[in-house]
């Protein structure tokens, strides 16, 4: 699980790990007092992505803003090949109390 904050704003990478690995990160995250959270992720993690805010919203924070969803392609290049690979940043913002 990787993650960054910067300020206000911290970020989870969504990778290989099971979905309640980085919903625990985002909550981590947010307990810490960061104000928003980018969930990001490529390829075929972004539907993991995805069940990471979709789990947040159902059973943890009832209230969860999703504040923007960017989308976007990277090319990256392997073993002398060129290839297009999808990314997905979810921004999502703690409500206030």
């Amino acid at each position: 699980m990787e993650g960054q904050e910067t300020g206000e704003q911290a970020s989870v990478l969504v990778g290989k790990k099971p979905v309640m690995n980085y919903v625990v990160a985002v909550l981590t995250f947010f307990n810490q007092g960061v104000k928003s959270v980018a969930v990001k992720a490529r390829g075929s993690a972004i539907s993991k992505a995805v069940d990471t805010v979709e789990l947040l919203k159902r059973a943890f924070v009832k209230n969860l803003n999703v504040k923007s969803i960017n989308i976007g392609t990277e090319t990256l290049e392997r073993e002398g090949r060129k290839a297009n690979v999808s990314t997905i940043e979810i921004l999502l913002e703690k409500p206030e109390e």
